[in-house]
C-alpha cells in the first residue's frame, strides 16, 4: 500500500485546489473512487460524497471525512505596473510569504506563476531586517510591466492563488511540499475506503471529501446536516512536536505512528474546538491494540478541524479527530511521514470494522 499511497499523495499535492475552487482535486478523487467501483456525487457546496451501505441497519452510521481544499491568497488589486496585491485565503502566516513562488489558478493549462516579492537585501535598512512584513504590504511579481499585460493573462480581482505546487522526498519515508494539509488526509481516506469497499462493514459509511475547511470550516457541516450520521471521524493533521521549536507543545513525532486528538481549541477569533466522544476514544485505542498500530496522543490549542462544527449538527454528532503528525503547517513546504499515513489507513479500517449494532454512544455508559 505504501508505494500506491506515496504516488497518490504526490499527485494530489500537485493539483491546485484553494477553498472554493476544489474542482480539479474533486475530479481526481472521484476518478480514484470509481476505479474500485465506488460512485460519488457532489452537493451544492462542492463536497464529494460516496456511501458504502452497511450490512446491519442496527449499527450506528458514520461519516468519515477529510478536506480537499488548501489555503491560499486572492488577488485584491492590480497595480499599474502589473504587480498584484492580495488578501489571504485561510490562515497563511505573513512571515512565510516573502520570496515564495505562487500559482494563479486561472484554469488548467492557463495557470500563471509568480513570486511574492522580497525587498532586496541591499536595499533593506537595518531597522527592517528583522521585521515581518504584513501581507497587505506585499505584492506578487509575474513578469509583466503593465496592468493590461497582467489582465491579458486572465488575472483579475478575485483570482485565487496558491503556493506553487511542489513535492520533494525527504529521506526514505518522508515527503515535503504543498498542501500536505490535507491531501495526505484525502489519500489516507481513499485507501481506507478502498479496503472497506472490498468487504462491507456493518455500519453504513459516508465518505466525504469536504470543501471550504480553510475558509472557516464550512463544507463538512453542510454534508453532516444532510447525511445525519451518528458518528463523524475527521482525518487531518496533528501538530508534530518533534522539532527544537515545538517540543514543549506535545509529544507527537513523525514516524512514530498515527494519532488521536484528545482536545483541540482554536483560542483565537473562532472560539471553538473538539473534545472527542469517549466511546470513540476507546474505539481507536482498542483498534490500535488489535491492529498492532502505535497510537500517539495530542492535545493542543491553536488547532481546529471541521469536527468543531460537525459535532453541532442536528441533535449532535459523536466526533473524533484522528490524523498524522505534520511539521511546518500552513507553509509552502509541509512535511509528513508515509509510515504514519500507512498506519493511519490500517487504524481507520480496523476501527470502522469494529462498529456494529452493539456499539454504544451512551455517555453514561462510556465516560470514565
Amino acid at each position: 500500500m505504501t508505494s500506491r499511497l506515496r504516488a497518490l499523495l504526490a499527485e494530489l499535492m500537485l493539483i491546485p485546489g484553494p477553498s472554493g475552487r476544489e474542482r480539479r482535486v474533486r475530479r481526481r478523487i472521484r476518478k480514484e473512487l470509481e476505479s474500485f467501483g465506488l460512485a460519488a456525487h457532489t452537493d451544492a457546496a462542492g463536497n464529494l460524497i460516496a456511501t458504502i451501505e452497511g450490512t446491519d441497519p442496527q449499527a450506528p452510521s458514520l461519516m468519515l471525512h477529510a478536506h480537499m481544499d488548501q489555503l491560499g491568497l486572492v488577488a485584491r488589486k492590480i497595480e499599474p505596473d502589473g504587480y498584484v496585491r492580495f488578501e489571504r485565503l485561510g490562515g497563511i502566516p505573513d512571515r512565510a510569504l516573502p520570496a515564495t513562488p505562487v500559482l494563479f489558478c486561472i484554469g488548467e493549462g492557463r495557470d500563471v506563476g509568480g513570486v511574492i516579492a522580497n525587498k532586496s537585501h541591499h536595499a533593506t535598512p537595518q531597522e527592517e531586517k528583522f521585521k515581518v512584513v504584513p501581507h497587505g504590504e506585499l505584492f506578487i511579481d509575474i513578469g509583466t510591466e503593465t496592468a493590461a499585460e497582467t489582465r491579458a493573462l486572465g488575472i483579475e480581482i478575485g483570482t485565487p492563488i496558491v503556493y506553487a505546487p511542489n513535492v520533494m522526498p525527504l529521506g526514505e519515508h518522508r515527503i515535503a511540499g504543498t498542501s500536505v494539509d490535507d491531501r495526505a488526509g484525502c489519500a489516507v481516506l481513499i485507501e481506507a475506503v478502498r479496503a472497506l469497499a472490498a468487504a462491507r462493514p456493518s455500519a453504513t459509511l459516508h465518505c466525504v471529501f469536504s470543501v471550504l475547511e480553510e475558509f472557516n470550516l464550512r463544507g463538512a457541516m453542510i454534508a453532516a446536516q444532510a447525511l445525519k450520521p451518528d458518528i463523524a471521524i475527521q482525518v487531518d493533521l496533528l501538530l508534530a512536536a518533534d522539532t527544537p521549536d515545538t517540543r514543549h507543545l506535545g509529544e507527537a513525532a513523525l514516524g512514530q505512528g498515527p494519532g488521536i486528538s484528545l482536545y483541540n481549541f482554536h483560542g483565537r477569533g473562532t472560539l471553538n474546538g473538539t473534545i472527542p466522544h469517549p466511546s470513540l476514544v476507546a474505539l481507536f485505542a482498542d483498534a490500535a491494540r488489535a491492529g498492532g498500530v502505535a497510537l500517539q496522543r495530542a492535545a493542543n490549542v491553536g488547532v481546529l478541524t471541521d469536527n468543531s462544527y460537525v459535532q453541532l449538527a442536528g441533535a449532535g454528532i459523536a466526533c473524533v479527530d484522528v490524523g498524522f503528525p505534520m511539521r511546518y503547517s500552513h507553509s509552502a513546504l509541509e512535511v509528513c511521514d508515509l509510515r504514519d499515513l500507512d498506519g493511519l489507513v490500517k487504524l481507520i479500517v480496523q476501527a470502522v470494522r469494529r462498529i456494529g449494532p452493539g456499539f454504544t454512544l451512551d455517555r453514561d455508559a462510556t465516560e470514565p
